[in-house]
């Protein structure tokens, strides 16, 4: 049976990083107006760049996504339509939206637009799926939270509607990014493309009480989470079932490293306390199962990233996809080629329930076998010397792997120079730039520094 390719769809938060995606395999880009998307921050996309995308888009036989997927107040929905009247006239090849009303309002003046579905609006079940599809949405993204079995069951109910998943990138700590915790700490909200991450900053645990008037104040015994956890899973293979931990009904209250003797009180239940600095997605193993499945496009996170990110992403999930289509084995080796991203640590997410320790081991062990770090990339070539705008130090004696869409090359640094002409043994780091020896064919490539 001849299996379908499925689109890989990359994030760009410029046009330097949208023309990377491009460069290194991705079928299609999302991009977003500040305004309207939920990337405030780190997104160089007006209306100028989002029509030269668009044009470049074009001339390549690529797509171009708009993402208008923010949750909004009534002052932006009575200026939505005005403002999106010159995007609509560049005719995006779809728009990602989340809102039932402005999607209802975008249908009725633009009867032709294409309308993909947000991860945003929670779509875990076939019958939601049909409802939008009724609507006239031409795409869902499906929630982060399904299983590979679960995408199935709905790939087999809706086979006529086109379906994306998430491979890669920052999950949430909340269904889908629905999380409140950004507005509440520091009146920035997270649905409006201002989340200040604050899931992720330094947090201690300590234990508190709750008084006859419902008020919560702290105790003087300070709480171990980590051990309780450790006695809670004892005592759980111990009694052969499971039961909730009688710390986990507890109040207790949160202290963050910049905000002493502010304490906030939070309360568990049974599916956890939602405050944690998650792993990052990185679904790669999954790729020929969801190709299999018959998924329609693949989604990588990530519009604020790095060029060296989208680049990197693009790469690796293209050699996976092309695998997988081809019918060759899962190539663990790609493993090791993400870990010079900066990330948390990684994570299948909620793809696969349940792992054994000797798959984990297996991940782990190709994942380690080869450390990288972005090094910096090439701005200029002149006989056979490139010139690296340098993002992390290497030196001398270092191997560094050129990373170019016509295929990646190991070489070791064997003699290096500075804008002067100099002989120097070291690029310190970021803001310096220096020669190295380098082929032509290498004109615009990404270089890491390998361990």
């Amino acid at each position: 049976m001849m299996l379908k390719v499925p689109e890989l769809l990359l994030p760009a938060g410029g046009l330097e990083r949208l023309r990377a995606a491009y460069d290194f395999g991705a079928d299609a880009v999302y991009a977003g107006q500040p305004r309207y998307s939920l990337r405030a921050r780190n997104n160089e996309f007006k209306l100028d760049q989002l029509k030269i995308g668009m044009e470049e888009a074009r001339a390549r036989g690529k797509k171009l996504f708009i993402a208008s997927n923010l949750l909004p107040h009534d002052n932006k929905v009575k200026t939505y339509l005005q403002d999106m009247e010159p995007l609509m006239a560049l005719k995006p090849d779809a728009l990602i939206m989340a809102d039932p009303g402005l999607i209802m309002m975008v249908l009725e003046r633009w009867p032709e637009a294409v309308i993909h579905l947000s991860v945003q609006a929670n779509t875990m079940n076939s019958a939601t799926v049909k409802f939008w599809q009724k609507v006239g949405i031409k795409r869902v993204i499906l929630s982060r939270e399904l299983s590979l079995d679960e995408i199935e069951r709905i790939r087999q109910e809706c086979p006529d509607m086109e379906l994306e998943v998430f491979v890669h990138g920052a999950l949430c700590i909340a269904y889908s990014g629905r999380c409140l915790l950004s507005g509440y700490m520091n009146h920035r909200d997270s649905n409006q493309g201002t989340c200040t991450n604050a899931c992720r900053w330094d947090y201690k645990t300590i234990a508190a009480e709750e008084g006859d008037a419902g008020e919560i104040r702290p105790q003087t015994i300070q709480f171990d989470f980590g051990k309780a956890q450790e006695e809670a899973n004892q005592s759980f293979a111990d009694c052969g079932d499971i039961r909730r931990h009688p710390d986990a009904d507890r109040v207790y209250l949160l202290e963050e490293a910049n905000r002493p003797g502010e304490l906030m009180p939070i309360m568990e239940d049974e599916h956890g306390t939602y405050i944690m600095n998650s792993k990052d997605l990185r679904a790669l193993e999954h790729i020929e199962r969801l190709v299999k499945i018959g998924v329609d496009s693949l989604k990588v996170e990530g519009r604020t990233k790095s060029m060296y990110y989208v680049a990197r992403t693009a790469q690796v999930y293209r050699r996976a996809i092309d695998d997988a289509v081809a019918g060759r084995p899962f190539n663990p080796e790609l493993l090791a080629d993400l870990e010079g991203l900066a990330n948390r640590g990684y994570t299948d997410g909620f793809y696969q329930r349940h792992h054994s320790q000797e798959h984990q081991n297996y991940l782990r062990g190709h994942s380690e076998a080869k450390r990288s770090q972005y090094a910096g990339h090439v701005i200029e070539m002149r006989e056979g010397w490139a010139l690296i705008d340098v993002k992390n130090r290497f030196a001398v004696g270092d191997r560094l792997e050129i990373i170019h869409p016509k295929g990646n090359q190991i070489l070791p640094v064997t003699e290096m120079k500075n804008q002067k002409g100099d002989q120097i043994d070291v690029a310190p780091g970021s803001s310096h730039q220096v020669w190295i020896p380098l082929s032509e064919r290498y004109s615009g490539a990404l270089v890491a520094r390998l361990f």
